[in-house]
């Protein structure tokens, strides 16, 4: 009982790896340095990369479920593809896909329409599989605390329309859970998709009042410029260029 987790060393790696300590299944966790990678005792780090087809091949020997997390990267659509692509080859009996929430809706963000691509494959090839499709990410505000410090202005332009942000403990939650059920399962189980959203619908100015009382200081929300977003986030340009395109059809 053997599952493979990549990306096993980023935000939901680590989550799902921690979530799926104890349960009684090996983990192989798929990284570029394995040496350097911080794993708990117990898990086996394996070199690949999902652009490298043979390292996958290897990676997924012995293995019967794995958690597939494409990095957002230009070539992002075709390191899935191929990533599904051997799964399948390998006979892997169940596959958790990290998607994205109505990602349909956004022909036009690179991000968002390749992932939707990627469920439309698992799809087509009647793969067994979890598509796992989480909101915004609370933690992505850890990105406003300097804005939240310095300037007392919460900055991420969500608007009124608001977002259901989701903590990534749960998405790792959520992974492991899946990934457990179809590993568990004596024959590979039907394909299922969840999206994972937060209970409440939180607005640019609701954020704002959460950021003020947990800082026990007035907090401004910063408004709906999504050019100063994009600007903000320099060193997160493709994710910046995305999003931004994102809050403007929100």
């Amino acid at each position: 009982m053997t599952i493979l987790v990549t990306g096993s060393t980023g935000t939901i790696g680590t989550q799902i790896i921690t979530a799926l300590q104890g349960k009684g299944v090996d983990i192989r966790a798929l990284t570029r340095s394995p040496a350097e990678a911080r794993l708990p005792a117990g898990v086996q780090a394996v070199r690949g990369d999902l652009s490298d087809i043979d390292s996958l091949r290897a990676a997924l020997e012995g293995v019967s479920t794995m958690f597939l997390l494409a990095p957002n990267v230009a070539d992002e659509l075709t390191q899935a593809m191929q990533a599904v692509t051997v799964a399948r080859e390998a006979g892997v009996k169940g596959i958790v896909y990290l998607s994205v929430y109505k990602g349909e809706s956004y022909a036009d963000v690179p991000h968002f329409a390749g992932k939707h691509t990627v469920e439309r494959m698992i799809e087509a090839l009647d793969m067994p599989a979890t598509i796992l499709q989480p909101a915004y990410f609370i933690q992505n505000d850890l990105r406003q605390k300097d804005p939240l410090q310095k300037f007392g202005a919460y900055g991420m332009p969500i608007g009124n329309k608001g977002v259901s942000m989701v903590d990534i403990r749960d998405i790792g939650e959520a992974a492991a859970i899946e990934l457990l059920r179809r590993e568990q399962a004596a024959t590979p189980l039907p394909r299922e998709t969840y999206a994972l959203v937060g209970p409440d619908v939180i607005t640019g100015e609701a954020a704002a009042a959460i950021w003020a009382e947990a800082l026990d200081r007035p907090i401004r929300y910063g408004g709906d410029d999504l050019t100063t977003l994009e600007q903000r986030m320099k060193t997160y340009r493709d994710f910046a260029r995305d999003a931004a395109t994102q809050w403007a059809k929100a």
